[in-house]
């Protein structure tokens, strides 16, 4: 697929998406999807897209973003108690 249609594809997933979320696909090394996998199972708190989500905001806020819902999303698992890994 060439560039600009997968721009014009994404930009029309974009406009069908909800304003609150948006769907995201990635490829993920295998070492980090079974770390992901493992916690997420032994965390019945988390799941994939808790888990995602909290990643993100933590890289966000640690690189300088000031977004308060950013912010929210990161203080928010900074002070959610999770067993251990």
């Amino acid at each position: 697929m060439d560039q600009i249609s997968q721009t014009n594809l994404t930009d029309k997933k974009l406009v069908e998406c909800s304003s609150n979320k948006v769907s995201l696909e990635t490829e993920l090394s295998e070492t980090l999807y079974n770390t992901m996998k493992d916690f997420v199972l032994s965390n019945p708190t988390w799941d994939q897209y808790k888990l995602i989500n909290s990643a993100l905001a933590t890289f966000l806020v640690q690189n300088g973003c000031t977004d308060n819902s950013v912010s929210e999303i990161y203080l928010n698992q900074l002070f959610t108690p999770s067993k251990s890994f």
